[in-house]
């Protein structure tokens, strides 16, 4: 897998991605993280990046120009201007590469959308500043806009990491655990269940005595109703698109009816 990012801030990338799980997955040739920084894609004296608003308002946009020129020479595509508008389009976007633009506007990523995407050999991701982009990099260029929530921030970079790390956790070897990206929260349309280490016991608190049984099929039993029990509480709306057994169904429908006895109750008593 081969992340290609393209920023005005390719400074904030090191410090994360030389460490920790992302470190050994580089080391190991497993992921390529390779950091472009758009204004070298500039041929004014003072690399500008952006410019004023047409029609007016506040902020700078960024320009197309460096960005286009960055992607196209990166990946390799033909964009010669003898071309008509369409093969010009046609030669950035279908060289079966995600191109994606990194905006409040586009879909909100998730672990279904990481998923997707590493299935994929390689990536790119831009990072926005300022205003936002010219409309053209979005309508010519790219070829998906993703979100990492219903906020603001700054930049792209953020958002770039986020994506880098959930992705990377998918690829084959990458974690050393081979079924751990599975079972994390959201991979398995749940939220996962508690975890505990040692000591067995802490201020009086002890673990759950079925782990220590040793009984492997009472303690996946165990973590099924866990996080189905944590879901049901925090996430419940995930429910509705987990794929659940008729154990599951069974168990959440106990879960409900004693709730639901709870609540009865507490009346009762007032």
């Amino acid at each position: 897998m081969q992340f290609e990012v393209f920023t005005l801030l390719p400074e904030v990338f090191p410090s994360y991605i030389d460490t920790s799980i992302i470190k050994r997955a580089r080391e190991r040739g497993l992921i390529t993280v390779r950091v472009h920084n758009i204004r070298d894609y500039t041929h004014d004296k003072h690399h500008m990046t952006d410019d004023t608003p047409y029609g007016g308002g506040g902020g700078m946009v960024m320009k197309p120009e460096p960005i286009f020129e960055a992607i196209e020479s990166v990946l390799g595509v033909d964009a010669s201007f003898d071309d008509s508008l369409e093969e010009r389009e046609a030669s950035a976007q279908d060289v079966n590469i995600p191109i994606i633009l990194l905006t409040p506007q586009g879909r909100v990523f998730n672990q279904s959308i990481a998923q997707e995407l590493s299935q994929h050999d390689r990536i790119v991701l831009i990072c926005g500043r300022y205003e936002g982009f010219d409309e053209r990099i979005r309508e010519h260029l790219v070829t998906d806009e993703i979100s990492i929530g219903d906020y603001v921030l700054t930049g792209g970079e953020l958002p770039a990491l986020i994506m880098i790390d959930s992705i990377s956790r998918l690829q084959p070897d990458v974690l050393g655990d081979p079924t751990g990206a599975q079972d994390d929260s959201h991979a398995m349309g749940l939220l996962e269940y508690p975890h505990y280490t040692r000591p067995p016991e802490f201020r009086g608190w002890k673990i759950p005595e079925v782990l220590l049984s040793g009984a492997h099929a009472k303690i996946d039993k165990w973590r099924r109703e866990q996080a189905l029990l944590r879901t049901y509480k925090k996430r419940p709306d995930m429910l509705e698109k987990a794929d659940l057994s008729k154990e599951d169904k069974k168990f959440l429908e106990k879960l409900k009816n004693e709730e639901e006895r709870e609540v009865r109750e507490t009346s009762d008593e007032e």
